[in-house]
């Protein structure tokens, strides 16, 4: 049995949570915040970073792709990547695009625009040169035909779903647009249509049980 390790509002932990369920492997959950670490989290996960998975003879992994790479090599079934080197390399390719050319750039923005804190006006121009740039390659890379990668689900529409809602929701919080939709990027009937997988549709109840339990508990520190 595998334990996967994290919270249900992490994007990266959605993304190989939904790997577990496209692939009906088997799985426990274990909360572990963000935040310091005790020893036996960091021995799993060094920069004490989620999600990571634990199996039950003790070893662990850690970082969200490598995770889904080992998923893909010990069950393969179903496919979540072609068959073919060249196919595997571009869901590859696409999914790196998302998390690192969009997601990461856009994640200097959540301080701001979803824990009211600050990020200044020098920090906010400079990720917006980077996401006009970086929407507009990702544009030429997706497919969206329907699925990101092209006519078949992938591993990558697993990341494409936990991340593209948040550059957007960022973007438009900040700069008052959509940076996705302005690029020419059309996220939402997407988004829509891997939304009616039962795995998308787990994660995302999921995750707004989640978000609504941290809600009630932020309301409840304030009142004591």
């Amino acid at each position: 049995m595998i334990t996967l390790c994290g919270f249900a509002i992490s994007n990266y932990y959605n993304k190989v949570k939904m790997v577990l369920l496209e692939k009906g492997i088997p799985f426990t959950e274990e909360y572990v915040a963000s935040g310091p670490k005790d020893e036996a989290t960091l021995a799993a996960s060094p920069l004490g970073k989620v999600p990571f998975i634990r199996l039950d003879d003790g070893r662990t992994l850690c970082e969200s792709e490598v995770i889904v790479e080992y998923l893909e090599a010990a069950y393969p079934a179903p496919p979540l990547v072609p068959a073919d080197a060249w196919g595997a390399a571009k869901v590859r390719e696409l999914t790196t695009f998302i998390e690192l050319h969009l997601e990461l750039v856009v994640r200097e923005l959540y301080p701001q625009a979803f824990f009211g804190g600050t990020v200044s006006e020098a920090n906010q121009a400079r990720v917006r040169k980077l996401l006009d740039k970086n929407i507009v390659a990702f544009k030429r890379l997706a497919r969206f035909a329907p699925y990101v990668a092209g006519t078949e689900f992938t591993s990558a529409d697993c990341a494409a779903f936990a991340s593209l809602p948040l550059v957007s929701m960022a973007t438009k919080a900040i700069y008052g647009v959509d940076l996705l939709a302005e690029g020419g990027v059309d996220w939402k009937p997407y988004v829509k249509l891997v939304g009616e997988r039962a795995s998308a549709q787990k994660v995302a109840a999921d995750r707004k049980a989640a978000q609504e339990a941290q809600i009630a508990a932020i309301k409840a520190k304030a009142r004591a």
